[in-house]
């Protein structure tokens, strides 16, 4: 029986994306998904809200409850983890997969652009953590898996886009320091990145759409994802997993299944040299 099975999963920014595909990974495995984000109608260009993944979810066997959450907005993240307590009983799981992404200089970088890239990724990573702690103490498998990359100083990905690489670089630091936090309660914290781009709405409408021919499906994460909670120590805490490396590990040799174009030249995703 999975690790998973009766296990609640917490996902933030869970409508489309990396996030869908955890979640419906989690769902195949038996656990009840806490599906957030602020998709709660239909987008005229993005596919997906809260409520369809929702019902994907339990249409791949496992529970659901699709709750609008802003990570913003402290009073929602609260509200969410109360109703997700309420229906199922705890957290055992949280993935803090919202994210903004802006990728232009300090100097073209408004302020507010900036604070709403830090109060999602940073803030709002922040935010749903302290919130799942206390029941992620309690858990026999507490798990935080965090979408951000290794800290990589180089200054080839210092200067292009810094803003939004601190507030990434935030949510790794926030991650692996949760790791030493709690690693005497036996909560297991890591970071997840991947190594080629995803095809993902961030891809297709803020960086460019021809990279979507040269990304990998968002499920190569959710398989990630899982080899993460399936392990049953701290072995893979305090780390800043990369997915192919992370799969190839577990001994998976093959990465084709993945490709969105078979024919297209894998695109290296952002803060990777290797």
């Amino acid at each position: 029986m999975s690790r998973l099975n009766g296990k609640t999963v917490f996902i933030s920014g869970a409508s489309r994306g990396i996030g869908r595909a955890i979640a419906l990974a989690c769902a195949k495995q038996g656990a009840n998904l806490i599906i957030t984000g602020k998709s709660d109608e239909p987008h005229p260009k993005l596919s997906g809200t809260i409520h369809t993944v929702a019902e994907e979810v339990r249409q791949a066997g496992g529970q659901a409850l699709a709750v609008k959450m802003d990570v913003r907005k402290e009073s929602q993240v609260k509200e969410a983890f109360d109703a997700a307590v309420a229906q199922f009983g705890g957290i055992d799981v949280l993935v803090n997969n919202a994210s903004a992404i802006s990728l232009i200089s300090a100097e073209q970088t408004k302020l507010t652009r900036y604070d709403l890239m830090h109060s999602i990724n940073v803030r709002g990573s922040l935010a749903c953590s302290k919130a799942a702690i206390p029941y992620l103490k309690q858990s026999d498998i507490g798990h935080i898996i965090t979408l951000s990359p290794p800290l990589n100083l180089e200054p080839h990905w210092l200067g292009p886009h810094i803003p939004y690489t601190m507030t990434k670089y935030g949510m790794t630091l926030l991650t692996l320091g949760l790791a030493e936090e709690l690693r005497e309660h036996g909560v297991s914290a890591s970071c997840l990145w991947p190594q080629t781009t995803i095809a993902t709405a961030a891809i297709e409408f803020a960086l460019d759409p021809a990279l979507m021919k040269r990304s990998r499906t968002p499920e190569i994460m959710a398989d990630a994802a899982m080899a993460i909670l399936a392990c049953d120590d701290l072995s893979l805490s305090g780390q800043a997993h990369i997915d192919e490396a992370l799969l190839r590990a577990q001994g998976q040799t093959d990465f084709e299944q993945y490709r969105v174009d078979p024919d297209a030249p894998l695109m290296r995703d952002l803060f990777l040299d290797e």
